[in-house]
């Protein structure tokens, strides 16, 4: 703004340059709606690799298409691409999340609820452990979450959290509910009873048992639940310490029964305040518990193990079954379930469960969130009814139109003729659109899941990825399609089309992939589903709707500055040079047909285009145009003989 002068001397003013740099737009981030395991459910999750996706959503899975088709689209070359994770909308087929109802005792009250973080049979192997070894035994206590998976029989480690020092008392900072959810990914807190606290885990002796008080040669009854194992041997020394009984007891407890080989215990608590030795099975249920009696020495009494409310499961297990619940001391188990998603028998529940709710932004509408996505996949739809498939495809159409991305529209499984795959399109046509596109046939690519055998697949993942590989190494003008466009990861393709079977699938804008001698499987079409030769569209090839969609996000966001400035020549000026310097960048880059600026791209913004009634309504009009680049469908070479020169 001007320097107010007020005394003799230099002042200096800064005049804005009127450059607003326009930056272009990604145009390869893929967005996948489908059924997973595991995952925030109706959430937009941003991945970028498929280590990313494993850790979020479980990896494949062989009831997730989408699985198979992200795997797929960072194989080909995709690095990004936002994951919703939805479920089947019918009632009571909907997926639950594992949950456990923790007692301030065993046999006790409930005091606090543990929730997966997210629905689904993964969370019934959560287990968490809790102990009094905290600063304050008396009133804290800490907790160990872990989650666990079983590979060849054997228990495996996946992740644990530990939180320590926890209080259930919302008004403090150290409020379980409170620094576990906010810190956990596995486990959500909820129900607290103020001033209470879950019982510890394993079986726990009276508070500051005395190791002077049993003698040598002293023994127990030992029980894993209510089975009697045996009785232990006598205790080889008196004792002195806590640490020197501790061990001496896990040695004797371990020798009963071969059950118990990796049974431990161990001393919790404070020294200064109050300390339990803690005694547990080390068997691979969660649920199994240890349990003593006197064998005639008296020394479960003399270290009041034999108390049936300090007698606890080893680890707190999410989910379980109504039998075990029964069965676990101071555990309400509730299961975990993936929910139905079978497109057989709930196709209308899977069909809801897509498309979701707009209002609430569940389903598709859950990418509504998302600041950009491109490449719209629902590889689900391939298993539904056509009047399923024709309403989430329709939805999903109008959602890539409104958000300027292209839906990659999946046949159904089993089309595996021209015939088939022509009958389809024209029964539905319907979904022709410039912001659609079809491909066919399905591809198979080896399922780590069934010992590599091959799986046919739907095409739109590979697809998504190439897409991203061209941008990368060519840019969004160039055809995902052609000899450069190998689809990697898949080993055949279901159905070899012919030449002339491509020739009749060409002009109904179905996208064909070849299998040819030392390209193996590529991409052989670049059309949008409105570029049948009939329709005669502006947007009949999919690199050219692909730009015009890219140019119209980058200006649409690289123009906000203009609102409320003031509308007249120095305004339209700037609107001219910004992005008249955009669309040269492109046309350097070889985006444009052209040889020069002027035959590639115009830039308007004058008082030809706003009008002074157009000024007075608050409006100001650009018109951008620009020469797009189509590809070279048929490649036509003429030859000809030279006659022989005759002398005349």
């Amino acid at each position: 703004m001007p320097v107010t002068v007020s005394y003799p001397g230099v002042y200096i003013e800064e005049i804005p340059s009127g450059v607003h740099t326009i930056t272009g737009v990604a145009t390869s981030i893929g967005a996948f709606v489908d059924f997973f395991p595991q995952g925030p459910m109706n959430q937009a999750v941003q991945v970028l690799s498929q280590a990313d996706f494993e850790r979020t959503f479980g990896g494949l899975d062989t009831r997730s298409e989408a699985s198979y088709a992200i795997q797929q689209f960072f194989l080909n070359g995709g690095s990004q691409a936002y994951v919703v994770r939805v479920t089947s909308s019918t009632s009571g087929n909907g997926a639950v999340a594992a949950a456990i109802a923790m007692e301030d005792v065993p046999g006790g009250s409930p005091v606090l609820t543990a929730t997966a973080k997210s629905p689904g049979a993964w969370g019934n192997q959560i287990r968490i452990d809790v102990d009094f070894g905290t600063t304050d035994p008396t009133k804290l206590f800490n907790m160990t979450v872990t989650e666990v998976t079983v590979q060849n029989g054997k228990t495996q480690v996946v992740t644990t959290e530990s939180f320590r020092n926890l209080v259930i008392d919302p008004a403090q900072p150290n409020d379980a509910a409170k620094v576990v959810t906010n810190g956990s990914q596995l486990i959500a807190l909820s129900n607290g009873v103020t001033g209470k606290r879950p019982a510890q885990t394993g079986t726990i002796t009276k508070g500051n048992p005395d190791p002077t008080s049993v003698a040598k040669g002293d023994t127990m009854d030992v029980f894993l639940g209510a089975t009697k194992l045996g009785t232990t041997a006598g205790l080889p020394d008196a004792q002195t310490t806590l640490s020197g009984l501790a061990s001496a007891l896990q040695s004797l407890i371990r020798a009963v029964d071969k059950q118990l080989a990796n049974a431990t215990v161990i001393v919790t608590g404070s020294s200064s305040t109050v300390t339990w030795l803690v005694a547990r099975a080390g068997t691979a249920k969660p649920d199994d518990f240890l349990a003593f009696n006197d064998g005639g020495s008296g020394l479960a009494t003399k270290l009041g193990l034999n108390a049936a409310n300090r007698q606890n499961v080893q680890q707190y297990a999410l989910g379980g079954n109504a039998a075990q619940a029964q069965a676990l001391p101071g555990a309400n188990p509730q299961p975990g379930s993936d929910g139905i998603w079978n497109a057989a028998t709930d196709a209308a529940g899977i069909t809801g469960g897509l498309i979701g709710s707009q209002s609430a932004k569940t389903g598709m509408y859950a990418l509504v969130d998302v600041d950009l996505f491109n490449i719209l996949c629902i590889p689900a739809t391939v298993n539904l009814p056509d009047t399923d498939v024709v309403q989430v495809a329709s939805d999903a159409i109008q959602l890539a139109t409104e958000r300027r991305a292209m839906y990659i529209l999946d046949p159904p499984s089993g089309i595996n003729s021209v015939d088939g795959i022509k009958n389809w399109l024209d029964a539905n046509a319907t979904l022709r659109s410039r912001n659609s596109a079809l491909y066919f046939p399905y591809v198979d690519i080896a399922d780590p899941l069934n010992s590599f055998r091959l799986r046919a697949t739907a095409p739109s993942g590979t697809l998504a990825g190439l897409y991203a590989r061209i941008d990368g190494t060519r840019g969004v003008w160039k055809a995902p399609a052609g000899t450069e466009a190998t689809l990697s990861g898949v080993q055949k393709l279901e159905y070899k089309l012919t030449d002339g079977e491509n020739g009749v699938l060409n002009p109904l804008a179905i996208n064909c992939l070849r299998v040819f001698p030392i390209y193996g499987p590529v991409c052989w079409g670049a059309r949008t589903l409105n570029g049948a030769d009939q329709m005669a569209d502006d947007y009949k090839y999919i690199p050219v709707r692909r730009v015009a969609l890219f140019i119209e996000e980058s200006l649409f966001r690289g123009t906000q500055w203009v609102v409320f400035e003031p509308n007249d020549e120095p305004l339209w000026a700037q609107i001219r040079l910004n992005v008249g310097a955009f669309m040269h960048d492109l046309f350097r880059k070889g985006a444009f047909q052209g040889q020069t600026p002027s035959d590639a791209y115009f830039v308007k913004c004058d008082k030809d285009t706003t009008t002074q009634n157009d000024i007075n309504l608050g409006i100001v009009n650009i018109i951008v145009g620009f020469a797009p680049l189509k590809p070279a469908e048929f490649v036509i070479i003429q030859i000809q003989q030279i006659a022989g020169q005759i002398a005349t």
